[in-house]
């Protein structure tokens, strides 16, 4: 396979704090890749460097096998960006805002290339709705459809589920991955776990830098973690007494269930098998969750921004 994205080095500073710092990442063609990480860790910057939005202060490489540097122009034409905020005109119709997006693109044949665009989204029995009083599942079905009408290469998402209720997020994860497989990369950021999940690679930035990359299985194995559960009606008493103790890096309630994660495992296991016996809850090892990973990550990165 072949890299759509390629990049090694980029920075980029605001003033006299470095918001990108020496990032270095690679995609390929047809894959969907996670870009995760705290808000202001610099996921917006990145993505806007590699679509030619700005231009990096050093580093280098190449998208869709365009200069990030030079072809800028050339970048923008072959990508689709979606951004965090629905920036449509609410008092045009579905249809209306897609036809002024196919005369921006100046599409040959753009109302052939609006209907299918409709069609293909499930668009067409809406495409006389105003947008502003669109739920927020079909503006995002009506950004998305704006993003793929050039037919793109690349599609840059950026936190594109933000707000969207379960069943709109998971008919949008659906359409992307039919779109990967037709041949189209994606790379989308995102706060949502189970949206991680259904990326074919992660990469995991940490104000600025990236800390993290590889599948799933890879980053949940490469963390080291070590995971139990306590459960019993004592839960709260049992995180006041790990908080603090030796191995115990993370402790978060569930209901009635306590999950207890650290890095050191051997420790862990006494403190958590110590307080189990002393609060009279039931303790159960568990294999450590991708959450449990970046929650790792965020606590051990530090904040630029401090």
């Amino acid at each position: 396979m072949t890299a759509a994205i390629d990049v090694r080095g980029l920075v980029k500073r605001f003033g006299d704090r470095t918001v990108v710092d020496h990032v270095s990442m690679q995609v390929q063609t047809g894959e969907i890749a996670g870009f995760l990480g705290p808000n202001g860790s610099g996921k917006t910057t990145t993505i806007r460097l590699m679509c030619g939005l700005l231009t990096p202060d050093a580093g280098e490489g190449q998208v869709l096998g365009h200069d990030i540097r030079r072809d800028g122009a050339a970048i923008k034409r072959e990508v689709g960006y979606m951004t965090q905020r629905f920036s449509f005109y609410e008092d045009l119709t579905i249809e209306e805002n897609l036809t002024f997006v196919a005369g921006l693109y100046g599409l040959d044949s753009a109302r052939q290339a609006v209907a299918d665009t409709l069609s293909d989204l499930g668009l067409t029995s809406r495409k006389g709705q105003l947008a502003g009083s669109l739920s927020g599942g079909w503006k995002q079905r009506l950004a998305l459809a704006a993003c793929i009408m050039h037919r793109p290469r690349l599609l840059l998402l950026d936190e594109p589920t933000a707000g969207v209720d379960p069943k709109a997020r998971r008919e949008f994860w659906d359409e992307i991955h039919q779109l990967a497989a037709g041949g189209l990369t994606v790379l989308v950021s995102t706060h949502y776990m189970d949206e991680a999940e259904r990326c074919h690679r992660i990469n995991y930035i940490a104000y600025g830098k990236l800390v993290a990359q590889g599948t799933v299985a890879e980053m949940v194995r490469d963390a080291g973690l070590t995971t139990v559960i306590l459960e019993g009606s004592s839960v709260a008493e049992a995180a006041q007494l790990l908080r603090g103790r030796p191995g115990v890096d993370q402790v978060a309630a569930y209901g009635n269930t306590l999950h207890v994660i650290g890095r050191d495992g051997p420790a862990l296991l006494r403190a958590a098998r110590e307080v189990a016996t002393r609060t009279g809850t039931v303790m159960t090892e568990a294999a450590p969750s991708l959450e449990d990973v970046f929650i790792q990550l965020m606590g051990e990165a530090q904040d630029n921004a401090a």
